[in-house]
């Protein structure tokens, strides 16, 4: 896994460009789970992935509505962002009322979960994993890879 400092919103960008490359590139998944804390920038960094992706919407926290999903325009392999925040499932059997099994077949759709440890035995085991820590100075580490 590679691992770097964010200290600012330049090095968020260019640490999504580098995670999006990984996974555009590598064709292995197309599941992006996001740990940590609550304020760490797990949506800062999809918000920032999307951008780079050409996704012209909005992109806002998914927690209440679990799950949004944005048109990808041009991308050579996605052509949608899922957004699901799995803060608030309580049971992993929640994840098929959304239809999470379609959404895990469907290698055309990106998906970036929040909080995967809520739905664990769910997630694939290719995913491509993002840990972000909120530092004491309000800076981040950030760990990413397969």
């Amino acid at each position: 896994m590679k691992s770097e400092q964010i200290t600012s919103l330049e090095d968020l960008a260019k640490c999504a460009k580098t995670i999006i490359a990984d996974i555009s590139v590598s064709g292995k998944t197309h599941v992006m789970t996001l740990s940590g804390e609550l304020g760490a920038g797990k949506t800062a960094l999809v918000k920032e992935c999307a951008r780079i992706l050409g996704v012209t919407q909005t992109i806002t926290s998914p927690t209440f509505v679990v799950m949004k999903s944005y048109e990808i325009p041009t991308h050579t392999r996605f052509t949608t962002l899922t957004h699901i925040d799995a803060y608030r499932i309580d049971a992993e059997d929640e994840m098929r009322v959304l239809g999470f099994e379609s959404l895990l077949a469907d290698t055309q759709k990106l998906l970036c979960i929040e909080w995967p440890e809520k739905i664990a035995s769910l997630i694939p085991s290719d995913a491509y994993r993002i840990l972000l820590t909120l530092q004491p100075d309000g800076t981040r580490n950030i760990q990413y890879g397969y």
